[in-house]
């Protein structure tokens, strides 16, 4: 795991402690309700950071103001420096547009570097630019707008007009994503990014897209977030949080808690934080590191996910939370696996709002054809070959395995069975000893085991992939089959990551995967319809 030049230390406790966060820790999320203290928090925890500090503000960058940022590093001085050594013009009182004129400075640099390089070397090519990157990357993320250079200037339109204007007319939400994806450009190597309320002027979908973007582009700095917005905190999902409670002004002191890494964020705090509110999506898993939470928040991207462990804690809760739905006005559901539910179990749970996949478990999602052909193709392979490949894989597997499995089945079918059946009323020892005797013969175990042996030796026989994948629990699926290796990729953790990647980057393969994924759980939007 990378480790950065040092451990973050944070502000004092009102207890007197002090401590700090882990070196290896690539993002932090600093979350409390308004007026708790986190802004005087993160302020204090920036000033006594060692290392290069870098700060972002979208509320300070696109409105004018006289006041600029003196801090090292920082975008006003950056401009400041070159202020002073080549005379250039103030173009506004922004940060935005002083950003936008070091971008432009930067272009005309480059251009004169390689008429002078070109000019003793015809072989040399012209460098990408930080305005290069800047502008693909926000065409990306508005892929309706485009940005342009013209006589000199920077320029935008909107769709197929042909009418053009400056950056002092886009959207709030359009500025604040060209100010991010500007200023980390400049941020010095290794540095610890302060972002204060990330998620302001921005659309949620467009924010999660955004900050996945910015972090892929800078892996080398560290992410300190200032927010109020779960939503935020839940995208990002390797992050750690703390919980500012409340600031002592008498003190200069925080009431604060650091949440265990493992921890998803509890309920308190999600009743102390949450404002502007969302459907809640309850699943399996332990806190932000299971395959669950790393991969349903980017399927769910209109639900604040909860990671609760186990699928009775799921079932529970949202069992009671839509009970006390008068209270609080939210929807909720959950997501369980499949495991090896019957027909009746699954509809059972779905009549409750709990969302069964038509897979035995989460690992399975990842091996859906449809993902599999996806990760296949993100790497230029070639993808029927590689899903013929882990297709028989895993048929040889299943076939291999086929009798485990169905006494695995029989077992949790005759155990689900009994859990009904035997809860009743007896008179007698003797009345419940009959019932038993007359439940053994009733449920018959082996003839359910061959049952189960046939069904699944017609699945072997027909090549019915998605059938395997229906009952199919095996944690060891996903390395036998090679898919990692038939993909390009050295692990089954290099694997999963390249999945969770893709969909974080927001693009066609995205929308690709995403609608494979849906479509396992019986949910195809109109977006995923276009993205067919």
């Amino acid at each position: 795991m990378k480790k950065f030049n040092n451990e973050l230390q944070l502000p004092p406790r009102s207890d007197g402690s002090q401590t700090g966060i882990d070196a290896s820790v690539r993002q932090l999320i600093i979350v409390g309700s308004n007026g708790a203290g986190k802004s005087r928090f993160t302020n204090e925890m920036a000033q006594g950071q060692p290392g290069r500090v870098f700060r972002m503000s979208a509320l300070n960058a696109i409105f004018d103001s006289t006041a600029t940022d003196t801090t090292p590093y920082s975008i006003d001085s950056l401009y400041r420096e070159a202020v002073d050594i080549e005379a250039l013009p103030m173009p506004g009182q922004s940060q935005l547009s002083r950003l936008i004129a070091l971008l432009m400075r930067d272009e005309l640099v480059n251009l004169l570097n390689y008429k002078l390089e070109h000019t003793a070397d015809s072989r040399i090519s012209l460098k990408p630019t930080r305005l290069d990157s800047v502008i693909r990357l926000w065409q990306e993320i508005f892929p309706n707008n485009k940005a342009f250079l013209r006589q000199g200037r920077l320029l935008f339109s909107r769709g197929d007009s042909r009418s053009d204007y400056s950056a002092s007319k886009l959207s709030p939400g359009e500025k604040a994503a060209m100010y991010y994806l500007g200023a980390i450009t400049y941020a010095p190597g290794h540095a610890d990014v302060f972002v204060e309320s990330p998620e302001m002027f921005l659309h949620p979908t467009v924010m999660q897209a955004l900050w996945n973007r910015i972090e892929l582009l800078r892996p080398d700095c560290r992410f300190i977030y200032t927010t109020h917005d779960l939503d935020f905190a839940a995208s990002r999902t390797a992050a750690s949080v703390i919980w500012v409670r409340d600031f002592d002004m008498e003190s200069h002191t925080w009431d604060y808690e650091i949440l265990p890494p493992d921890k998803a964020v509890s309920d308190e705090i999600y009743m102390s934080i949450i404002g502007a509110r969302k459907p809640v999506l309850f699943i399996e898993g332990d806190g932000k590191r299971s395959i669950d939470s790393r991969l349903y928040p980017l399927i769910f991207r209109d639900f604040t996910v909860q990671s609760l462990g186990s699928c009775n804690k799921v079932i529970e809760a949202t069992r009671t939370f839509n009970d006390l739905n008068a209270f609080h006005h939210m929807a909720s559901c959950g997501i369980v696996d499949r495991d090896r539910r019957d027909r009746k179990e699954v509809e059972y749970l779905r009549g409750k709002k709990i969302m069964v996949p038509e897979v035995a478990e989460v690992e399975n999602i990842l091996m859906l054809e449809e993902v599999i052909r996806t990760v296949a193709a993100s790497r230029h392979k070639d993808e029927d070959r590689v899903f013929g490949k882990v297709r028989n894989a895993v048929i040889s597997q299943f076939r291999h395995d086929l009798r485990q499995q169905a006494l695995l089945h029989t077992r949790h079918r005759v155990k689900r069975t009994m859990e009904y059946r035997i809860d009743g009323k007896f008179q007698s020892i003797n009345a419940l000893e009959q019932h038993i005797e007359e439940l053994v013969a009733e449920i018959n175990p082996r003839r359910l085991y061959e049952s189960f042996c046939r069904e699944f030796s017609g699945y072997v026989e027909h090549g019915d992939y998605s059938g395997i994948l229906r009952v199919y629990n095996q944690k060891s699926m996903i390395p036998a089959s090679n898919v990692a290796a038939l993909c390009g990729y050295s692990s089954k953790d290099e694997y999963i990551n390249a999945i969770i990647t893709l969909l974080r980057r927001d693009g066609a393969e995205a929308a690709r995967l995403r609608k494979a994924i849906r479509s396992c759980f019986n949910l195809i939007s109109d977006d995923d319809e276009q993205a067919g």
